[in-house]
């Protein structure tokens, strides 16, 4: 059976998600909603993608009875609510740290990972208003400032981690792996999928048929009951670490205290 998505806001992400499924067989996914605070711009928006069913609010998509309760991620977790969220899976953490994941890869043992993300964005009102999580730290990455940040992280065995990340500035936007015997380079872009196939509709950003792996991969954690790329443990420790860097520069968010 098709897994059957419903979609919350039209805006540009949401476009390009729902073009990204058309390349995808029809027997795996379906998009049969979408919801907006507007009727009127949902109802617009599902005129392009030939979207059957357009709702005024999340609420009236929650309605849907193949659709679990959207009113907020972290009130997604109950049995029957499968979320695909965009971005950090919640404001802040609310569980428990996890232990992550140890990886190696043939550079040896890691010692350095340097990261560059940023491109300009600023008027983009998600990426700047601090109430739906703006800045560069929810949005993009991981932040000082709602503009810009630069990360060092250290870990075990002098291990170092160095990321930049802006919503205001045009950065190289690669990465770069160092180990004990060699380093890797990734080329920029390093936030898009190459992707072979050709949408049907024009794109919002670069490489957004990209977004045709995410939905597979949702439909394989939906068969496994479980992600085996990223466990919820993962997400949490995110979470978490964005939730100290805020605390080390003093920015806080209204969620915080909910």
């Amino acid at each position: 059976m098709a897994t059957r998505w419903g979609l919350y806001g039209a805006g540009k992400i949401s476009h390009d998600f729902s073009v990204a499924m058309k390349t995808l067989p029809p027997g795996d996914h379906q998009v049969l909603w979408i919801a907006s605070r507007s009727w009127e711009r949902a109802k617009e928006f599902a005129k392009r993608p030939g979207i059957p069913k357009a709702y005024g609010s999340c609420v009236e998509l929650a309605s849907n009875p193949y659709i679990g309760e959207l009113r907020a991620v972290s009130g997604c977790t109950g049995p029957g609510k499968n979320v695909l969220c965009e971005n950090p899976f919640a404001m802040n953490s609310c569980r428990r740290r996890y232990a992550g994941c140890r990886r190696r890869k043939a550079v040896g043992e890691h010692k350095l990972v340097k990261a560059y993300f940023g491109f300009p964005q600023l008027h983009i009102p998600h990426s700047v208003e601090k109430e739906l999580g703006g800045g560069a730290l929810l949005d993009i990455g991981v932040p000082q400032s709602i503009q810009s940040v630069v990360m060092v992280m250290k870990f075990s065995r002098n291990r170092m981690a160095f990321c930049a990340f802006s919503i205001a500035a045009r950065l190289p936007n690669d990465a770069v792996i160092s180990g004990t015997e060699g380093s890797i380079k990734v080329l920029g872009p390093i936030q898009s999928t190459l992707c072979l196939h050709e949408p049907g509709l024009p794109l919002s950003f670069t490489n957004s048929t990209g977004l045709r792996d995410e939905a597979d991969e949702v439909r394989l954690c939906l068969l496994l009951k479980v992600s085996p790329r990223m466990p919820l443990a993962d997400s949490v420790l995110l979470t978490e670490i964005m939730d100290e860097i805020r605390k080390q520069v003093g920015v806080a968010f209204s969620q915080d205290s909910k």
